[in-house]
């Protein structure tokens, strides 16, 4: 399911519990909801909501967390990209090959992972990304150093070569969700209860309802923030392509 989905789902579980509520106020003895009755309620609604904060705290923490690492590694590869066209092109002319393939490979991960048409899913585990990029480093082995400042170059050119490589297995090895979905089903239980409450305790009014059901919409929303998070090369909250963008605007120079 999509962010969106997942979201409008977690509205209606919260909103349920405000219904929930409202009806068992209504339909509960009086005894039941006695002062002390109240209190002991919100006693526990009180444990149950500092359970759910922490670990929508977590949630939120470990979902960042992996969205800024991803992100961190785009811009991390994109100044490798630079920096390995502009050694390629201090080797001299027989890099040529090598610097164009490098600009069609950035070209076409560009095209993979951002495509135009925003309905079409990024694709970055494409094997011929992966086959260009193998390209690119056969050719610099291919490369005969006739002196130590281009032996210096090739082996420099190689060993960025193999971290841009490196950075993507990362990237992949990364791409699943990092949200465990227990945590999401027992914190949205968690707060059907916490709403549910509010629904029996709280008086019944056209203010109330309102506070109540936006309050709802904005556990929902915080929720598919969440989530967008989690799938940083997808949905609302994708990673920019600006730093490949640039980058391939530098290449070739």
């Amino acid at each position: 399911m999509t962010p969106i989905q997942i979201a409008l789902i977690v509205f209606g579980c919260v909103s349920g519990g405000v219904l929930l509520g409202m009806f068992l106020r209504v339909v509960l003895p009086e005894h039941h909801l006695s002062e002390d009755s109240k209190d002991v309620i919100k006693l526990g609604m009180g444990l149950i909501a500092t359970m759910a904060a922490l670990v929508i705290g977590l949630v939120i923490a470990t979902a960042k967390s992996s969205y800024d690492t991803q992100n961190a590694a785009i811009k991390t590869t994109a100044a490798r990209v630079v920096l390995l066209d502009h050694m390629l092109a201090n080797y001299g002319p027989e890099t040529k090959e090598a610097r164009e393939l490098l600009r069609l490979t950035i070209a076409f991960r560009l095209k993979a992972v951002w495509p135009e048409d925003r309905s079409q899913p990024a694709r970055l585990g494409a094997p011929e990304a992966l086959s260009a990029a193998q390209g690119i480093e056969t050719r610099i082995l291919q490369l005969s150093p006739r002196n130590d400042v281009q032996r210096w170059l090739q082996s420099e050119t190689l060993r960025i070569s193999s971290d841009i490589l490196q950075t993507r297995s990362l990237v992949l090895e990364s791409l699943g969700s990092s949200v465990p979905m227990l945590f999401l089903v027992v914190v949205v239980f968690w707060l059907t209860i916490i709403f549910g409450s509010f629904g029996l305790l709280a008086p019944r009014n056209a203010t109330v309802v309102a506070v109540l059901f936006l309050s709802a919409l904005s556990i929902a929303g915080s929720i598919f923030l969440i989530l967008e998070m989690d799938q940083p090369f997808q949905g609302l909250m994708k990673i920019s392509s600006a730093p490949f963008r640039h980058a391939l605007s530098q290449l070739g120079q």
